[in-house]
């Protein structure tokens, strides 16, 4: 089986299987650089290599109207 408590219908436990996948990788730090950023608790991700603690998506490192003010912010800050 590949999720916790995912019943009935394999299209379903594919989506929960992606979930886990992202929840439990590596991601780079923006701070740092390293591939050393893991997820600590809801939404709350720590690098594990300068120690810096970052908010997040529940599941993934950001979201994508986290990228979208992000960008929107690093074009402000162009002008």
């Amino acid at each position: 089986m590949s999720g916790k408590d995912v019943r009935y219908g394999a299209e379903i436990r594919k989506q929960a299987s992606k979930v886990l996948a992202t929840k439990r990788a590596s991601y780079a730090c923006p701070k740092c650089g390293k591939l050393s950023v893991r997820r600590s608790s809801n939404s709350l991700w720590a690098c594990r290599s300068c120690g810096t603690k970052f908010a997040g998506g529940a599941y993934s490192l950001s979201t994508p109207s986290g990228e979208v003010s992000t960008r929107m912010l690093g074009e402000y800050k162009k002008r």
